[in-house]
């Protein structure tokens, strides 16, 4: 059966003036006049992608998609209507991705990176929400550094990213201050492996290794706005939502900070240390 969103290879039936009939024995699709390679003849095998034209009707092309059913690429926009993108894979026809597939809305000639599915109609379509088109199968550790692509956030698991453009991975909410918004490009440290094979990631680094940076963050804090007017003693949330850190990772910072003689606790705040 011919189906649409896959390259495959079909034999020459017949010709006819707009172009050449193809068939797998069971059904047969039309490559267009201007796509039918010189020479070619009754019998012959041809190696085409199957899509569907203006009309909704299975169509052959000989030039290659950048993107077939099931996989993920990254692809141009377009057009934005109100259905949603046109994104460009490479064909006559261009690839929608309507607003309900989307993780984020786009801008014309953004690059976005989608996976290509047949919608309810049998319409190639694409879709920003990734996770069931991803691998699990990489060949990554605990404590590697990766960089892939946070493709959709979720307030209760936290973020998703695809690593490599290709593998699943998660940032768990716990771990997710919102630094990073969906479509962009991120750095993370592989916290562990899931029996599936799936990454759990961290933007932060090791502790001991994480613990400078946070210094240094608080600390140009601290010299912008004068002081900090609140203490480690902070509830939680508080520390969290102005600092971005987990009420550990200020304690240690400022522990660290206090060591080196850079700040110094008040009754009403954190203060850079005065000689």
């Amino acid at each position: 059966m011919i189906e649409a969103g896959r390259t495959t290879e079909l034999k020459l039936k017949k010709t006819a003036p707009q172009g050449a009939y193809l068939t797998d024995g069971e059904s047969d699709v039309l490559l267009p006049s201007k796509q039918v390679p010189e020479g070619a003849a009754e019998g012959d095998t041809l190696k085409v992608f199957i899509y569907r034209d203006s009309k909704d009707r299975l169509i052959s092309t000989i030039r290659e998609p950048r993107i077939q059913l099931g996989e993920i690429a990254r692809l141009e926009v377009k057009e934005m209507t109100k259905i949603g993108a046109f994104l460009d894979m490479g064909l006559e026809r261009d690839l929608l991705l309507p607003f309900h597939e989307m993780t984020k809305q786009p801008s014309e000639g953004d690059e976005v990176l989608v996976a290509m599915y047949l919608d309810k109609s049998g319409r190639l379509c694409a879709t920003e929400k990734l996770y069931e088109f991803l691998e699990s199968g990489s060949e990554y550790k605990k404590d590697d550094e990766v960089t892939g692509t946070l493709y959709e956030i979720s307030r209760n698991f936290g973020a998703f990213v695809a690593v490599d453009d290709r593998f699943s991975a998660l940032i768990p909410a716990r771990e997710f201050s919102g630094e990073a918004k969906a479509g962009d490009r991120v750095t993370c440290r592989v916290t562990g492996v899931k029996p599936d094979g799936r990454l759990n990631l961290s933007l932060r680094k090791k502790a001991y290794l994480q613990m400078n940076d946070d210094s240094d963050r608080i600390l140009e804090m601290i010299r912008t706005e004068g002081r900090l007017d609140f203490t480690d003693k902070a509830d939680p949330l508080v520390i969290k939502e102005r600092t971005g850190l987990s009420k550990a990772a200020f304690k240690r910072a400022v522990g660290h900070l206090l060591k080196e003689k850079k700040i110094s606790i008040k009754e009403d705040g954190i203060y850079e240390f005065d000689n």
